[in-house]
């Protein structure tokens, strides 16, 4: 599947320090330890719908972290994949009588265009779950070969699940206990009351042809993937074992990431999927997570129309930690777009306080947890001295400027 167009990444002489990150699954901050290719997978969007905030938060996160591994010397390989097979998309297409695939492609392709207009750096594959079926299936394959997942014993839809207690270590990553998980299950895709289970916290794997479902050929059978096991076997075959982030937003933590790793894992024998489990914490409106089933998106598709700046938009967005819970409102944007025009007046001076500093502080607040809120607080004092008091460095309001394209994702030679 095709990505999305890369804007241009600045040089910024220099290094910073290595990247720190909070790890899900030991709940403390603790160093990065990507090797010369940082390895990353980030679960992508399902197709029935526009771009919202809260799906962009997720993807700046990343980007930032993408961003980071650059500027610190590393070649990356990032893998994002588009769940473009799935019962809410069946559900959307039916009710607006498109055809499910025209429906994705629709979806797919706005998608692409918010993160190009956001300055998200594309990941290098990119990949349709419906391009990954083969894998899909020679994933299940040996699962069932295993005895990590077995066939359910019904001869009408023979599903096919996964044992939850497959690997020993299942539910590492999120720590919650058997009733939390089992309410979450439930709550997020799961079907812990399908009869012919073994427990009911076994996850489908490959479900068997439903009328006027799409199916396609496996040896169990005609059906399609599960969700979690689409990622896995993608994370797989593109990049192997062991991966350096799995990420996505907080609402992914369980059922989705701790049974894609748990797929991973029962074939692979890796202790553990990723190095690094990373979550972005969830945008909200009003005091509500931002969500398609509540009806209270802001989209960024719908931002853009109205004439606001994608750079505004990514500015509030990063102004709150990308780990905390936040709402968006009419006052994040205001204050975004304040920022961008006072960063965008000081760049543009002739001259201004030395840069050496400022760009050194960005760089270690981003590789400490990426702290944006700091990164920006930096960055509106350099702002506040050059604006007020000037300064005598020539090159120094280019230098910041670079620094925050490369860095940040925030062009500010855009209206020179």
């Amino acid at each position: 599947m095709q990505s999305w167009a890369s804007a241009p990444l600045p040089a910024v002489p220099g290094r910073g320090p290595e990247l720190r990150l909070y790890d899900t699954s030991d709940r403390q901050v603790r160093p990065v330890a990507a090797g010369p290719t940082a390895t990353m997978y980030v679960c992508g969007i399902t197709p029935y719908d526009a771009t919202h905030l809260g799906h962009a938060a997720t993807y700046l996160t990343f980007d930032l972290i993408h961003r980071v591994w650059l500027d610190l010397g590393h070649q990356v390989h990032y893998v994002q994949n588009v769940t473009d097979v799935d019962d809410p998309l069946f559900e959307r297409a039916n009710r607006d009588g498109i055809d499910w695939r025209d429906l994705a492609a629709r979806e797919v392709a706005l998608f692409r265009d918010d993160m190009a207009a956001l300055r998200v750096l594309p990941p290098r594959e990119y990949v349709a779950a419906t391009e990954a079926v083969a894998e899909v299936v020679e994933l299940v394959e040996k699962m069932v070969a295993s005895g990590a997942a077995y066939i359910v014993d019904d001869a009408e839809f023979p599903d096919v699940y996964f044992r939850a207690d497959a690997t020993s270590e299942f539910g590492y990553e999120s720590g919650y206990d058997r009733d939390t998980m089992l309410a979450l299950f439930a709550e997020r895709g799961g079907d812990p009351d399908r009869p012919g289970k073994t427990d009911r916290l076994d996850a489908l794997l490959w479900r068997a042809e439903r009328p006027g479902e799409p199916s396609w050929p496996s040896p169990f059978g005609p059906g399609r993937p599960g969700w979690h096991v689409e990622c896995a076997a993608i994370a797989l075959s593109r990049i192997g074992s062991t991966i350096d982030i799995q990420g996505g937003g907080s609402d992914l933590i369980f059922p989705h990431h701790e049974f894609t790793a748990a797929h991973a894992e029962s074939v692979s024998g890796e202790r553990r999927f990723a190095r690094h489990y990373v979550h972005a914490g969830m945008i909200g409106w009003d005091g509500h997570k931002m969500s398609k089933s509540r009806g209270n998106l802001v989209l960024v598709s719908g931002l853009r129309a109205q004439g606001v700046e994608p750079a505004a938009i990514r500015l509030g967005l990063l102004a709150g930690h990308y780990r905390a819970d936040r709402d968006w409102g009419p006052q994040v944007l205001a204050d975004a777009n304040t920022r961008l025009q006072r960063w965008r007046a000081a760049t543009t001076l002739p001259a201004g306080p030395d840069s050496t500093d400022v760009i050194a502080r960005v760089r270690r607040y981003l590789a400490d947890d990426l702290d944006t809120p700091k990164a920006l607080a930096a960055l509106d004092g350099w702002t506040t001295d050059a604006l007020e008091y000037g300064g005598h460095d020539s090159a120094a309001p280019h230098a910041v400027a670079a620094a925050v394209d490369a860095l940040l994702g925030v062009e500010l030679s855009s209206r020179r």
